[in-house]
């Protein structure tokens, strides 16, 4: 998972400087969105794209009524379609969402052997989805770039939704100024180690 490459116009830096340090993001005290998250994933184990839909609507609904905003238009698509990359190669789009229509799409299915996703990938993409459109709409953005700040804060609505504990996000510096998650750094962070016998009692776990 890359962020976007810095923009070169000082008007369009300066906001993604802006996303880049912006990383928290207020989520509700209650369960309202974790119910309907709960939702979402009993229906996908139906397969059946109008209950989809409509519990994906109801997720969006309630999280733009919390975060006063207006509420995004939605379709869920079946296989997810392959863009080819500049230079060779292609890549499966799991969401996207046009700022101007306000609609998000997202894809439930494999491009290739047309499988169901799991319900963790499509939630993610959901709630990326859905930052695009607090991006325009509740911070006023001009733009909504995938800086750190970004995939932070699209990090904490998921993981609150889903009720799992949030972790800040461990970055490795690439060129040309952009910046990678380092996948083996926050696994090997979250690997429980034994402590060393001299120093700690046999029991004992980090």
């Amino acid at each position: 998972m890359f962020t976007d490459i810095p923009p070169r116009r000082a008007s369009l830096l300066g906001e993604y400087l802006a996303s880049d340090q912006h990383v928290g993001l207020n989520v509700p005290q209650d369960e309202r969105l974790r119910t309907r998250a709960m939702a979402i994933e009993v229906v996908m184990e139906s397969g059946k794209p109008p209950a989809m839909l409509y519990a994906c609507r109801e997720f969006l609904a309630v999280a733009s009524d919390f975060y006063k905003v207006q509420r995004p238009e939605l379709r869920v698509l079946a296989a997810r379609p392959l863009r080819v990359r500049e230079g060779g190669g292609s890549v499966e789009l799991f969401g996207d969402y046009n700022p101007n229509t306000t609609l998000i799409r997202v894809w439930t299915r494999t491009a290739v052997r047309k499988r169901i996703t799991s319900f963790g990938t499509f939630f993610s993409t959901l709630c990326h989805e859905f930052c695009h459109h607090l991006d325009f709409y509740k911070f006023a953005y001009r733009s909504s770039p995938h800086t750190r700040g970004f995939y932070q804060r699209a990090a904490a609505l998921y993981h609150h939704a889903r009720g799992t504990p949030v972790r800040r996000l461990v970055w490795l510096k690439m060129p040309r100024g952009c910046w990678r998650i380092d996948w083996r750094r926050m696994k090997r962070d979250a690997t429980p180690r034994l402590l060393p016998l001299a120093s700690a009692p046999e029991t004992q776990l980090w």
